[in-house]
C-alpha cells in the first residue's frame, strides 16, 4: 500500500508540473485569430477563451508573425487581469533592452520571479536572473539602488551574496551603485560578500570602498565578525587583505573571540598570522582573553602554540582554566594542564577549578586536576573545601569512586565550614590506606605515588640528601624505563623536590637512567623543573605516540631537538655526572653501552673507545650529541625503529642501578690504579626509582616470546638475558661499605 501510495504522488506531481498554468509554452498565432483581444499593450496580449472558460496571456515577438510565447492560462478572469497588469508592467524594460528575442528559459525566470517576490524593484530582478544588458534600460537604471525585498537589501547586496562577479562589475563599474548602503539589519555589502562564495567579490568591494568594510551590524558584528562565525576562511583571508580591521570590537568581542566560540580553528589562524597581539585581546563583557573562550582541546591548543598566556584572569578574576571545568569541558582542561594551567587559582567566589569540577561531579576532570596539584583542602569563600561538595553533591555509581579517591590522598572525613579536621587515617607505618592493587596505570595510581612518597619524606628517620654530600659522598639517582608510566617517576621526583625544597639536580652527584628513565635523567641534569616534565609527558602521549605501532620515529626526534636542543653535546653539562643505557645490537651476544656526559678515567692505556676490526668506534661523550643519546636509550622494539645501531635500554637494564653502581665502582678502582685515590667518592646515597609492573596477560603459544621484536632483531634477542649476566660483577665484592639503598616501584 505504502508503494501505490508513492507512486500516485509522483504522478499527481507529475501532472501538477504539467498542468502549471504559469508554465509557459511556445503556440501558434493561428490558433489565437478567433479568439477575443481583452487586453493589450505593447506586446503582450490577454485573450479570452469562451469555449473552456479560461484566459490566456502572450508575449508576441515582431520578429516572428507566426509564433508567440504564452505567458499564463488560467480559468479566473480576476486572476487573469491580475497578473497581465504585473507582466505588462515588469516585463516590457527586459524584451525592449535585450538586442535578440527572449528565450522561453529567460522568461520563465522572469515571471517567476515577478510572482514569487512582488515587492522586488527590477533592478533585483535583473541581478537574480543575471540579465546584465537590463541594466541599461532606464527605467531599470532609475532603481539600481533602491531597498526591496523581505531584508530591504540593494541589487548590489544581491550580487555580492550570489558572487557574481560580472553582474557586480555591470553594476558598480557602469551603473555606479552606491556601496554604503546597508539592509534594514545593518548589513553592508561585505556582510553579504562573506554570505556569497566568491572571495574576489570582497577584494573588488575593498578597492572602491572602506567605510563598509568594518561597519557593525544590529546585531554587532562586522563583516569579519561573520567570517569568523561561519567559517569561511577564504572571506577571512580576503577581508585581510583589504585591511579590515582585526581591532574591531563588536557587541561579544573581536573576531578572534567569535571564531573561538564557533571553533573555527582556519579562520583564527589567519587572524593570528595577521596580528599576533590578539591572543592578549579582551572582550567587552567578561574581560577574558580569547582562550577563555575556546571550547575545544584543538581551539586551546591552537593559542597556546601561538604564545597565548596560559594563567591570564578575566576582570571576573578566572583563569581558562576556570571556564573549561565549569563547562565540563575535559579536553580543554587536560590541554591546560599540561601546557602549565596552575590548579590552585582562586576565581569568583573563591571557587578553584577543582571546586567546579566539583559541584559537575564531573570524575576524569577531577582525577586530572588532582593530580596536576589541586589541592582538595582549599576552602573558598563560603568555607566550603572541594572534599566538602564531593561529600554534598556526589550522587550515583561517581559517589564511592570519588570518596575513595579522596581518601587515597588523605582526605578521610569531610566536615562543614569552621569545623577542624581530624588528621587522615593512617596505616600503621603512618601512611595514608592502600586501595586495592590495580595493574594498569590510572590517575589513582600517580596520585598514590606521589601521596605515599611525600609523607616518607617528612619522616624524621629518612636520610638527608644534602647531608651525604657534606660527608664527601656521592648520592645516584637511578630512573627505570617503563614508557608512558615514566609519570610515576615525575610524581616521586616532584615529591623529592617538594620535600627538599630544592631542584632534583642538587640531590644527586650521578644520574642513570634507561629509555623514558633517560629521558628525565637528561632532563633533571639539565635543570628542568618536574612539574614542568609532567606536563610535557601528557603533550608528548598526544605528538609522539600517534596511530599504531611501530609509531614514526620523526615526531619523537623532533621533540627531543626541541627539548634537549639540536646541538647540546653530552659534555655541555658536567654535573650532575649522567649515564644513559642503551643495547648495541651490531653484534652477538648483544652489549649493553652507556652514554656518558663525561669521560671515565682510563686504566691500563686501554679506552672504552678505540676502533676495533670487527666494530665502528663508539663516538666519545663530547662528539655525542644529547638528543641522540635519549633517542638511542628509548628504541623499544615494536615502538620505534632502531637508531642506528643501538635498541632501548631496557632490553638489557631497565633498571640501570647495578650498572651504574659497577660503572661507579669501577672508575674508581681506576682512579686507585692511576694513584688517583684522592679523587675517589664513597656512594652513600642510591636512590632507585621504577615505574610499577606491567598488566601479565596470557600469551597465545603460536606467536612465540620474540614476536613482538622487530624483524631481524631475534638473533641478538636470544642472547640478552645471558649477557648480561655475564657483564655484571658483584658489586658488593669490590665496595668496602654499602650505601643507602632507597628504592621505589
Amino acid at each position: 500500500m505504502q508503494f501505490f501510495g508513492r507512486l500516485m504522488s509522483t504522478l499527481n506531481n507529475v501532472t501538477g508540473l504539467f498542468s502549471n498554468p504559469f508554465r509557459i509554452k511556445e503556440v501558434s498565432l493561428a490558433d489565437y485569430a478567433s479568439l477575443k483581444r481583452v487586453k493589450s499593450e505593447d506586446r503582450i496580449v490577454l485573450y479570452e477563451k469562451s469555449s473552456s472558460h479560461s484566459w490566456e496571456c502572450l508575449l508576441l515577438n515582431p520578429n516572428n508573425e507566426k509564433f508567440a510565447f504564452r505567458l499564463f492560462q488560467v480559468d479566473h478572469e480576476g486572476f487573469a487581469l491580475e497578473h497581465y497588469e504585473l507582466y505588462a508592467k515588469k516585463l516590457r524594460p527586459f524584451y525592449e533592452s535585450s538586442q535578440n528575442p527572449l528565450q522561453l528559459e529567460v522568461l520563465q525566470q522572469l515571471t517567476d520571479c515577478f510572482r514569487s517576490h512582488p515587492t522586488w524593484s527590477l533592478a533585483h530582478v535583473a541581478v537574480e536572473v543575471g540579465l546584465l544588458e537590463s541594466f541599461r534600460h532606464n527605467h531599470i537604471l532609475s532603481c539600481i539602488n533602491s531597498n526591496s525585498g523581505d531584508n530591504e537589501c540593494t541589487p548590489v547586496h544581491m550580487a555580492c551574496q550570489k558572487g557574481d562577479m560580472e553582474c557586480l562589475r555591470e553594476l558598480v563599474e557602469q551603473c555606479h551603485a552606491r556601496l554604503d548602503v546597508t539592509d534594514k539589519n545593518g548589513d553592508t555589502v561585505f556582510h553579504y560578500s562573506v554570505r556569497g562564495n566568491n572571495p574576489e567579490i570582497i577584494e573588488l568591494m575593498g578597492t572602491r570602498s572602506t567605510a563598509a568594510l568594518d561597519h557593525l551590524n544590529d546585531e554587532g558584528k562586522s563583516p569579519l565578525h561573520l567570517a569568523c562565525q561561519l567559517g569561511k576562511e577564504d572571506a577571512v583571508h580576503a577581508l585581510l587583505k583589504v585591511n579590515a580591521k582585526c581591532s574591531n570590537m563588536g557587541a561579544l568581542g573581536y573576531p578572534i573571540h567569535i571564531a573561538m566560540k564557533h571553533s573555527q580553528k582556519r579562520c583564527a589562524e589567519a587572524l593570528l598570522d595577521k596580528e599576533i597581539s590578539q591572543i592578549q585581546l579582551l572582550d567587552p563583557r567578561y574581560g577574558a582573553t580569547p582562550l577563555h573562550w575556546a571550547r575545544n582541546a584543538d581551539m586551546t591548543r591552537l593559542l597556546i602554540d601561538y604564545g597565548c598566556e596560559v594563567n591570564a584572569l578575566s576582570k571576573t578574576g578566572e583563569s581558562a582554566l576556570h571556564i573549561a571545568a565549569r563547562r565540563g569541558r575535559f579536553d580543554c582542561t587536560m590541554v591546560l594542564l599540561t601546557n602549565g594551567a596552575m590548579a590552585n587559582v582562586k576565581g569568583a567566589d573563591g571557587n578553584t577549578p577543582l571546586h567546579l569540577a566539583m559541584k559537575l561531579d564531573h570524575l576524569e576532570m577531577i582525577k586530572a586536576l588532582i593530580v596536576f596539584g589541586a589541592d582538595v583542602e582549599v576552602p573558598n569563600d563560603l568555607g566550603e573545601t572541594p572534599g566538602l561538595l564531593a561529600a554534598r553533591i556526589s550522587k550515583g555509581a561517581n559517589r564511592k569512586v570519588l570518596l575513595d579517591l579522596l581518601k587515597i590522598v588523605g582526605i578521610d572525613r569531610f566536615h562543614p565550614p569552621d569545623t577542624p579536621l581530624p588528621t587522615a587515617s593512617t596505616s600503621q607505618e603512618g601512611l595514608p590506606p592502600l586501595r586495592s592493587t590495580n595493574q594498569n596505570l590510572e590517575f589513582q595510581d600517580i596520585i598514590h605515588v606521589s601521596t605515599v612518597l611525600s609523607t616518607m619524606l617528612k619522616k624524621q628517620d629518612v636520610v638527608d640528601l644534602a647531608t651525604e654530600r657534606r660527608k664527601g659522598q656521592d648520592r645516584l639517582l637511578s630512573l627505570d624505563g617503563g614508557g608512558v608510566r615514566g609519570l610515576v617517576l615525575i610524581q616521586f621526583l616532584i615529591a623529592l623536590e617538594k620535600a627538599s625544597g630544592r631542584p632534583i639536580r642538587d640531590l644527586f652527584d650521578w644520574v642513570a637512567g634507561t629509555s623514558t628513565g633517560g629521558i628525565l635523567a637528561v632532563s633533571v641534569i639539565l635543570g628542568k623543573p618536574m612539574e614542568y616534565m609532567r606536563c610535557l609527558y601528557f603533550r608528548m602521549k598526544d605528538e609522539v605516540f600517534r596511530g599504531s605501532r611501530p609509531y614514526e620515529s620523526e615526531p619523537l626526534e623532533e621533540f627531543l631537538k626541541k627539548e634537549f636542543g639540536e646541538h647540546t653535546k653530552m659534555t655541555d653539562v658536567k654535573e650532575p655526572k649522567l649515564m644513559l643505557t642503551a643495547t648495541l645490537c651490531d653484534r652477538q651476544p648483544a652489549e649493553l653501552h652507556l652514554f656518558r656526559n663525561y669521560n671515565p678515567p682510563e686504566g691500563r692505556g686501554k679506552s672504552r673507545y678505540m676502533t676495533s676490526g670487527l666494530f665502528q668506534a663508539l663516538a666519545k661523550p663530547e662528539d655525542q650529541l644529547m638528543w641522540q643519546a635519549a633517542r638511542s636509550s628509548g628504541a623499544a622494539p615494536t615502538y620505534f625503529r632502531p637508531f642506528g645501531r643501538f635498541l632501548d635500554g631496557g632490553l638489557l637494564a631497565n633498571n640501570p642501578t647495578l650498572d651504574a653502581m659497577a660503572e661507579i665502582n669501577e672508575c674508581n678502582k681506576i682512579l686507585i690504579q692511576n694513584g688517583e685515590g684522592h679523587k675517589v667518592k664513597k656512594l652513600g646515597v642510591v636512590v632507585s626509582l621504577g615505574t610499577g609492573k606491567a598488566p601479565q596477560v596470557p600469551e597465545p603459544r603460536d606467536r612465540g616470546l620474540l614476536l613482538p621484536l622487530a624483524r631481524g632483531e631475534e638473533q641478538n634477542a636470544r642472547n640478552l638475558l645471558c649477557s648480561r649476566d655475564k657483564q655484571l660483577h658483584m658489586v658488593s665484592q669490590n665496595v668496602q661499605t654499602l650505601p643507602l639503598f632507597l628504592h621505589f616501584d
